[in-house]
């Protein structure tokens, strides 16, 4: 097949295309296949999405692991050949059979099925409407579970998994007494995917609980006339997780094989920056061997790109790690989200999101924000999301101060002044859609005691509680105001480095103190003490210095209008109006003697603006077994966040922590310390003081929900439970007629490994061709099998007496007459 016709699929629109090596060719596999993989094959799968005008695609080549040599290397030259046509943009991923990524994963929601056999083997692909299936499928995975085709024996089975008995036109599910009840329900919108995408709807489904097998007796006789004798079910086998401190040790390392031979340099550790990398040249990241990533540089040659998959296998062989070890290849410029976070911060030149927001980066930080239309915020959350902000900051403001222990009201007046000695809780009230909303905020100091930070944790939680658990909490650290915490001060937001507000404070104020004043309007403007010297000074800001008789306001040359007249009118809160304006470059001898002394300060042009290229991110969180896990939901939707669970979204900038109603209530008492954990190990060297926003269900705000696609509020109520969709299969009784006709089925169209099985174990059983004789005609009578006999030498022997049916001899034609049956 020539690449043309072979890649004839390929086009813009979003979705998956999934390819099969046969005989090695390409070959298309059709949509109601997808997710099924054989493991005597090799497949090629590419991945299309749009973000906005953007579109990213991923190419993956996966690697069943009874595939051959030959199948293996064609679809890596099909990988490189299919980059090769789509411009060499795509991100490549090699993906071995049960170690797949997170992101293959996440393309089957309803799971991935391994299935024995390939091409090599005859095998075909699964046909719609095909009932003659006989398979003990092992299904594992707590979100996106896998399902892999075992032995058909009770020797497959463990007590801390789900099983599913396929036998075509009956799925039986058996969970283990250990399995959870995400396992199950999982397992079982597995068993409804296989009736309705392989049987056309056309299957019954029954569950037998494994700690409950005597309360499905008509389900367990079909179990063991399969499977045989039940005997004793083995120990569970716990899952293969990696927890997030192996994640996050990271190194970066330098390959070339100029001379002849593979190369490898170490460049760096944890945590990495964007310039480590040179753009002429290819480089490896090793994270510690639970995926290994390629990058690119747009300045390498086409052969180095081409071999850059190779190079990664050599990597891992030289380094010893397991053959199944992930890896994905990225090229200069289309990174994937995954690898762009490992790095401590990464940047886009010359992009802005959201309504015009930019951040520049590099000797002199500077953050701007062009004014944008409120009104916007309520109906259309994505942009509240973008702005992280729930509202225009008009709402209802209560701020208390922690003070021994307990909350003091502050006063009015001093609402937006924060000391560093302090902590401080700031409930927020707006509404939305006719009904209150409420954020609370903790603002905790740098200098608060570790008793105050503790009490304005426990404090946080009574305020929850008083208002039923609908308050987002939202910590903030000094310095890292969000912006609409700014917002609702209206541009008087005064933190100051040390100090306390408590009346009767006997600390004296320091006699020269030094203000840096960021914002161009009262939705992002704020005042923050910085050290009393020339070098705090930056030529693109608004600088307050203020002493006990002097004050100046000193305008850097970078500064814009808007920036000096926000400063100017919170200048005048703290100084009455008496502080002197002063222009970079006009300034008197005693402003640089208040500063001890002028001395160099940065002071270059705004630097060419750049965006922070960080994409949200979902994961599963959990220590329940004392070791922090995350795993990554990947092309996430509103479906993923399960009310059994804590879930983490990272928009980089702030961090969301989502508690479902049925989380337990360890987790939930451990939201806050989960998310510092995340943290802490984030690959990248995450700033710790990153805003953490915890979220309950049922109480999401617009600068959350606006992450996700459609959000429905409605979506949990109308979502049905495991126990729910149980009720509504069908009873056991059609089961067990379903599979008593397909036993007969069987003997009668010449199923002949079913006939032999039968008279082997059976020697009473009559030849297969006398069964045929002496069996006429099968009637469902009260739930029973009726057969009427025919051949009177085999009158009264019943073949399916487990099945409960009945044998009536032939009936003469007198004794018929005499009954009136015709």
């Amino acid at each position: 097949m020539s690449l043309s016709s072979a890649f004839q699929a390929v086009g813009n629109d979003p979705g998956i295309i999934t390819w099969r090596i046969e005989k090695m060719e390409l070959a298309l596999v059709p949509l109601n296949a997808h997710g099924t993989f054989y493991e005597g094959d090799c497949y090629l799968i590419l991945s299309t999405r749009r973000v906005g005008s953007i579109l990213s695609q991923d190419i993956h080549f996966w690697i069943g692991k009874d595939s051959s040599q030959d199948e293996k290397s064609c679809v890596a030259i099909y990988t490189t050949q299919l980059d090769d046509y789509l411009g060499g943009s795509p991100v490549q991923h090699r993906e071995v059979q049960c170690h797949e990524s997170d992101t293959f994963r996440g393309y089957f929601k309803q799971g991935i099925i391994y299935k024995k056999g390939g091409v090599a083997s005859g095998m075909k692909h699964v046909e719609t409407n095909t009932y003659d299936v006989k398979r003990l499928l092992h299904v594992k995975g707590k979100r996106t579970i896998r399902a892999t085709e075992v032995e058909m024996s009770w020797d497959s089975f463990n007590r801390g998994d789900v099983f599913l008995l396929d036998l075509g036109k009956v799925i039986i599910q058996w969970n283990g007494p250990e399995s959870s009840s995400r396992e199950r329900l999982k397992a079982m919108l597995l068993a409804k995917d296989i009736r309705d995408r392989e049987r056309g709807g056309r299957a019954e489904i029954g569950v037998i609980e494994g700690d409950k097998e005597a309360a499905s007796p008509e389900l367990m006789k079909v179990l063991q006339d399969t499977l045989g004798r039940h005997s004793i079910i083995k120990p569970a086998v716990p899952d293969e997780i990696t927890d997030q401190q192996q994640k996050s040790n990271i190194t970066l390392y330098h390959v070339s094989d100029s001379a002849g031979q593979l190369a490898v340099t170490e460049v760096a550790t944890r945590p990495l920056v964007q310039g480590l990398l040179n753009h002429d040249d290819c480089y490896i990241l090793d994270q510690s061997g639970t995926k290994i990533y390629v990058w690119k540089g747009r300045g390498a040659t086409k052969v180095e790109k081409q071999m850059a998959m190779s190079k990664a296998l050599n990597f891992i062989k030289m380094k010893g790690y397991p053959s199944s070890t992930n890896v994905e290849t990225v090229s200069d410029g289309t990174e994937s989200a995954m690898f762009k976070q490992l790095f401590q911060k990464w940047s886009v030149k010359e992009q802005t999101v959201g309504l015009g927001k930019t951040f520049s980066i590099g000797k002199i930080a500077n953050v701007f924000q062009d004014k944008f239309d409120v009104t916007l915020l309520h109906t259309k959350p994505e942009v509240a999301a973008q702005e992280r902000m729930v509202d225009d900051g008009n709402g209802n403001v209560e701020v208390w101060r922690i003070e021994n222990l307990e909350l003091v009201p502050v006063e009015h007046q001093w609402y937006g002044f924060f000391y560093g000695g302090d902590c401080y809780l700031v409930l927020y009230t707006y509404e939305m859609h006719g009904k209150p909303h409420y954020i609370l905020y903790i603002w905790q100091g740098r200098h608060a005691s570790q008793d105050e930070l503790a009490a304005s944790a426990y404090q946080a939680v009574e305020v929850d509680r008083q208002f039923d658990g609908a308050p987002v909490q939202v910590r903030v650290t000094m310095g890292k105001e969000p912006r609409h915490f700014m917002a609702i001060f209206k541009g008087k937001l005064v933190i100051f480095e040390g100090g306390t507000s408590r009346k009767g404070n006997a600390e004296p104020d320091p006699p020269v103190r030094l203000f840096q004043i960021q914002g161009n309007d009262k939705s992002n403007t704020k005042a923050v003490e910085v050290p009393a010297f020339t070098s705090s000074l930056n030529s693109n800001d608004v600088f307050l210095l203020r002493t006990q008789t002097e004050h100046y306001l000193w305008y850097g040359k970078g500064s814009s209008g808007d920036e000096r007249a926000m400063a100017k009118e919170l200048a005048g809160l703290l100084c009455d109006g008496t502080e002197n304006t002063v222009a970079e470059g006009q300034e008197p001898a005693e402003f640089w003697d208040l500063l001890g002394g002028k001395t160099p300060y940065a002071n270059d042009k705004r630097l060419q603006q750049e965006i922070l290229d960080a994409q949200s991110r979902l994961f599963e969180c959990s220590n329940k077994t004392g070791r922090f896990i995350v795993t990554e939901i990947t092309d996430f939707t509103q479906d993923d966040l399960n009310p059994d669970d804590v879930m983490l979204l990272d928009t980089w900038d702030q961090v969301f922590l989502w508690i479902g109603a049925e989380a337990n209530a360890t987790e939930k008492e451990s939201a806050l310390a989960t998310a510092q954990e995340y943290l802490r190990t984030h690959p990248s060297g995450r700033d710790t003081g990153t805003p953490i926003l915890i979220i309950k269900q049922g109480f999401e705000p617009p600068i959350f929900t606006g992450w996700f696609l459609a959000w429905d509020p409605h979506i949990w109520s109308a979502g049905k439970s495991y126990e729910q969709l149980k009720e509504e299969l069908g009873d056991a009784a059609a089961i067990t007629r379903i599979t008593a006709v397909s036993f007969l089925e069987e003997l009668f169209t010449g199923n002949q490994s079913q006939r032999e099985t039968a008279n082997a174990t059976d020697a009473t059983w009559p030849k297969p061709y006398h069964v045929l004789l002496s069996i006429t005609l099968v009637v469902y009578f009260d739930m029973k099998i009726v057969l009427i006999g025919r051949n009177a030498g085999y009158e009264g022997h019943n073949p399916l007496p487990e099945f409960g049916a009945k044998i009536l001899p032939r009936r003469s034609s007198v004794e018929k007459s005499e009954s009136g049956v015709a």
